[in-house]
């Protein structure tokens, strides 16, 4: 047994990413102790949360993949949401209490499409007060739950795609394509803010997370009856598929040694690199396709590759 992933009978090490299909009133901390407990204490994260009442794709990183997270906060992500607009609520999407109602039959589809399209690309947007953002150490919905508003800074996000998809009545569905941090009930709070109506963020399904589609996705049910019919193995994506847009460099017999024991090399492989004009992430794999480890190259330096995180099961 590994010290950060179970072994099935076969051999197999269950590690890397589950892409789990979170179901409505899990919080993402209950997924990933679902899963630390069917894997039997295994090193679990997730990365990138999802509110209680919203669905869909929650990657959840089983033992060294837990390592890599923060090389994958910065995917991108796709949610499908609808928007109910003539209520605005205080916690901005439909567990709050409602705040004002207006009627909303005046706004037309082409209202609505020369307001949206104000919100496409890099912009500015206030984080809510009912999320984990800290403010001076705490989370700001602690403050929220105490009846306090607390000043916060604004956050540079990126709206990549945000089309409408259907409109019934008040209610109006939006496909968005988002940069990490983006808060859709506030997206959906500022859009009928600027309709002059108000609106609030009714339903939320993220479809995607960087690579990782809602297709892949597994329910926690489903996870249990893999791992019961020893297929779970199937589902993980590997760390290697996981890393797969920093450069890989291959490394000879004695270079994976040091890269093994966490010291720098000054490897060949470095010409298999893009230019570059700066410090970059890479794969560092050894000669039989074996990923082990993640280095920084300084690309205006000495040619050196530094070891971040050693990866293999070789240096256990």
């Amino acid at each position: 047994m590994d010290r950060t992933g179970i072994r099935t009978d076969l051999g197999d090490v269950l590690e890397g990413v589950l892409v789990v299909h979170k179901e409505a009133g899990w919080t993402s901390h209950d997924v990933v102790a679902k899963v630390r407990s069917l894997l039997r204490g295994s090193k679990v994260g997730h990365a990138g949360t999802l509110d209680p009442s919203a669905t869909g794709v929650l990657p959840i990183l089983v033992g060294r993949a837990t390592r890599i997270a923060e090389y994958l906060i910065d995917w991108d992500k796709e949610y499908h949401a609808v928007m109910r607009l003539g209520e605005t609520t205080d916690t901005q999407d439909a567990t709050g209490q409602v705040l004002s109602r207006v009627d909303p039959g005046a706004i037309t589809e082409d209202m609505l499409q020369a307001v949206i399209t104000r919100f496409r690309g890099v912009q500015q947007q206030l984080p809510p007060m009912y999320s984990a953002v800290k403010v001076g150490g705490q989370p700001l919905y602690k403050a929220a739950r105490a009846g306090r508003t607390v000043d916060r800074a604004e956050r540079s996000i990126a709206i990549h795609q945000l089309e409408i998809v259907a409109v019934h009545g008040r209610d109006v569905a939006l496909r968005i394509v988002c940069s990490k941090g983006t808060y859709i009930r506030t997206l959906c709070t500022d859009i009928g803010q600027a309709l002059g109506v108000g609106g609030h963020l009714y339903a939320l399904e993220r479809r995607r997370v960087g690579p990782l589609s809602i297709e892949q996705a597994v329910t926690i049910d489903q996870v249990a009856s893999h791992l019961t019919m020893g297929t779970l193995t199937r589902q993980f994506m590997s760390l290697d598929q996981l890393l797969v847009q920093l450069p890989a460099v291959v490394v000879n017999a004695e270079q994976a040694q040091r890269v093994l024991n966490g010291s720098p090399i000054f490897p060949m492989g470095v010409g298999q690199l893009p230019p570059a004009h700066s410090t970059v992430s890479v794969r560092l794999k050894d000669e039989a396709g074996q990923l082990l480890a993640i280095g920084t190259h300084d690309a205006s330096g000495v040619g050196s590759i530094r070891i971040r995180k050693v990866l293999s099961l070789l240096s256990h």
